[in-house]
């Protein structure tokens, strides 16, 4: 059984079911997993330390998978921003057709991209920044609601409201993110508009995910109560993981005075790494949303998609007729 959509049609894939570009465990591993079971996977591209390596990597999950998959390229502002250019150039000469890209001002990329041929999906988080993208000639949406992890923006809206609000107005394929772990999320993306659901949390709690059992469990042990919204006073604010660093980067940050630098030492990249590689749960930021809360397993990457495909299927097919009368 596939689930047709505008975008399984855009992309071809089986099912509508994209794995998140989470920094440094979208890998070859996970993302050719999710590939081999009919989604798409994707493979992060500043998660390698060069464009070099991450030619190695696509190379890397192109001989442990032959379903299409993408490559995601973030733009973030930076006092040493990395070489996009060259990641974008490496990511073109490695022959990828799909490219998913976030951040801040991605027209150069997404044109040259298109250039080459290459399908774009851009990340947003508001149907405003939604259109804009559509404008800037992407191909595809993928919207995150206020539940997701990572950076929801700054409007606090949640994926009940913002996926049909951008469903009026989007007119080219879009995919829900934030909040989606199971069948009757993907049911619920689907008729509030969306063509499909994007998962990083979940695929994080898979037997493939590149990351410590330890973190894993964790996942599997918080409750949709188990994140914290961090930097809010910076107009940057970021779902995380409980831990401890969450915990006091929250407090310090409640001061009228707080800025970055404050916390800085807490919250690098380099320290959730080595939380993600050694399991040491206090040696940086677990990136983790509210769905938390309906992650109460750690299957293989295939048991889960096919799980998420039955349960969806058994809804469509079984639940929803059975409230239909004349």
């Amino acid at each position: 059984m596939k689930f047709r959509t505008r975008f399984t049609d855009l992309v071809g894939i089986d099912y509508p079911i994209v794995q998140g570009g989470m920094m440094w465990v979208g890998r070859a591993e996970l993302a050719s997993a999710v590939s081999n079971a009919g989604g798409l996977g994707i493979v992060t591209a500043l998660t390698q330390p060069s464009p070099d390596a991450l030619r190695g990597e696509i190379e890397r999950c192109r001989s442990m998978t032959r379903k299409p998959f993408g490559v995601n390229l973030t733009i973030l502002p930076s006092v040493n921003p990395p070489p996009y250019a060259e990641y974008r150039n490496a990511i073109i000469d490695s022959g990828i057709k799909i490219v998913e890209t976030a951040g801040h001002n991605p027209q150069e990329h997404v044109a040259h991209f298109k250039a080459h041929g290459i399908t774009v999906i851009h990340k947003c988080t508001a149907v405003r920044h939604a259109l804009s993208a559509q404008r800037m000639g992407v191909d595809a949406i993928s919207i995150d609601g206020f539940e997701c992890a990572g950076h929801p923006g700054e409007d606090d809206i949640p994926g009940l409201v913002l996926i049909p609000a951008a469903a009026d107005k989007v007119r080219i394929p879009m995919i829900a993110s934030g909040g989606f772990g199971d069948g009757r999320g993907l049911v619920a993306a689907l008729s509030l508009g969306a063509d499909g659901i994007n998962m990083g949390t979940r695929f994080c709690a898979t037997v493939e995910a590149p990351i410590h059992p330890r973190v894993k469990q964790l996942l599997v042990d918080n409750d949709e109560r188990g994140t914290h919204l961090i930097f809010r006073s910076l107009r940057n604010t970021a779902r995380v993981g409980k831990n401890s660093v969450a915990e006091k980067v929250v407090e310090i940050l409640k001061a009228p005075d707080a800025k970055f630098e404050h916390v800085a030492h807490l919250v690098r990249g380099a320290q959730g790494r080595v939380l993600l590689e050694t399991g040491d749960l206090d040696a940086g930021l677990v990136w983790a949303g509210q769905v938390q809360g309906l992650i109460h397993d750690i299957p293989t990457v295939g048991e889960l998609m096919e799980r998420i495909i039955r349960e969806a299927t058994d809804i469509v097919r079984g639940r929803l007729p059975g409230f239909l009368h004349d």
